[in-house]
């Protein structure tokens, strides 16, 4: 009897196994590894650029089949009147059906975005193939040849497009987005997207061919796109973020250089080690301001001039002129923000939310206005950190010699 249950226990846990009915083989699938979105040749039309990774030839093959050219990845496009349409007519050009599940970043160009990005970002968020971690950017160049541009260390231009993002948090020199990030702040009523923006720059390359000239070209990070709600608005220059990412709270590092205290003509550099970033809100008088407080711990990393870490002046100048420097970068680009192009990106409704609900319950019919008009009162209290191995300035013993 008990062998005979056990029978039946065995027939019916068959039922629960999965079948292959929905079965997808790998050698069907083209495996996505960036997107590019432009403007199509026609008006209302989108044109998609997809890259195709090649795992034949991205293992490493020094040949190719005939007919073929070795290369890693595959670019493919195709048109129509929204990015789901011109999808499926890749087929008509493709023999793969696209798979997106290791998709690296996707990239928009600008002339797109200014038209709104409300569809990208719905179809896209909808996808249950696409991980919600893949990267976002904005490009003024062409997002098919930016998608295909060649780099020397990375075996596919997607991975290597995503690999710039890597190092946002100390460099500065881009916000780090992901398509996370974005829909939450399309979503949200308190904050509007900050995308990180990515270019082609011409560069001289050695080694090149006379018939393939003396310039390449080469993938940069190069700041962010301001939107209002779908829209992009404006551009901030690689050198307007660092006080825009501070308040983001995206940042570990930083860089900043003045003029040494005593020798005007030439610099120091200090790298931004611990910042401890406050913004707290104040409603008087149904009117909004913003308190922010920035304590940072810097580091000497350079000296083009004669500084001593140990001279009690020395650092106390250096304090100072670190603080005045830091307060002039970021309240400009606060300004920018603020009276130019009107939106907040700073993620300061989202504060202001948080302390006083039932007030922003007033303030958010009209929030651009209340945001534009806020006083934002920045306190900057810059101490240098005295760990370094070196406490008086490199200064070569030649010129010693040739004093005496």
């Amino acid at each position: 009897m008990k062998r005979a249950n056990l029978i039946i226990l065995i027939i019916f846990s068959t039922l629960l196994l999965t079948a292959c009915v929905g079965k997808r083989e790998i050698n069907d699938l083209a495996l996505v590894m960036a997107v590019g979105i432009d403007k199509g040749s026609e008006d209302g039309k989108i044109k998609v650029t997809v890259q195709v990774s090649r795992p034949g030839d991205a293992r490493g093959q020094t040949g190719a089949p005939t007919g073929q050219s070795g290369e890693t990845t595959w670019n493919v496009e195709a048109e129509g009147e929204s990015i789901f349409e011109a999808i499926r007519n890749l087929t008509g050009v493709a023999s793969r059906r696209v798979f997106w599940a290791h998709n690296f970043i996707i990239v928009i160009n600008e002339e797109v975005a200014k038209e709104g990005i409300g569809d990208i970002v719905d179809f896209f968020t909808r996808n249950p193939e696409l991980r919600m971690r893949t990267l976002v950017a904005l490009t003024p160049d062409k997002a098919s040849e930016l998608t295909s541009t060649i780099t020397s260390l990375e075996v596919t231009p997607g991975e290597a497009l995503s690999k710039l993002f890597r190092y946002t948090n100390i460099s500065t020199l881009a916000p780090y987005t992901e398509i996370t990030d974005l829909l939450a702040a399309y979503l949200s009523e308190s904050s509007e997207p900050l995308l990180a923006r990515v270019s082609l720059k011409e560069r001289k390359i050695d080694g090149l061919k006379p018939e393939e000239g003396a310039k390449g070209k080469q993938v940069e990070l190069s700041g962010a796109g301001v939107f209002e709600n779908d829209k992009l608005v404006g551009i901030l220059q690689a050198d307007e973020l660092q006080g825009i990412i501070l308040f983001r709270d995206n940042i570990d590092s930083g860089v900043v250089v003045v003029s040494c205290p005593k020798e005007k003509n030439n610099n120091i550099s200090v790298e931004l080690n611990k910042q401890k970033f406050e913004v707290k809100p104040t409603y008087k008088n149904e009117e909004v301001g913003f308190n922010a407080k920035l304590d940072a711990s810097v580091t000497v990393v350079e000296a083009g001039c004669s500084f001593s870490i140990s001279n009690k002046d020395d650092v106390e100048q250096l304090e100072k002129a670190v603080e005045a420097k830091l307060r002039e970068d970021i309240n400009k680009s606060i300004e920018k923000i603020q009276k130019e192009y009107k939106t907040d990106v700073l993620e300061l409704g989202k504060v202001f939310q948080n302390k006083y609900p039932y007030e922003w319950r007033k303030v958010k019919k009209d929030w651009k206005n209340s945001f534009s008009a806020a006083d934002i009162n920045l306190t900057i209290h810059a101490s240098v950190d005295s760990g370094s191995l070196l406490f008086q300035p490199t200064i070569s013993g030649k010129e010693e010699r040739k004093e005496k």
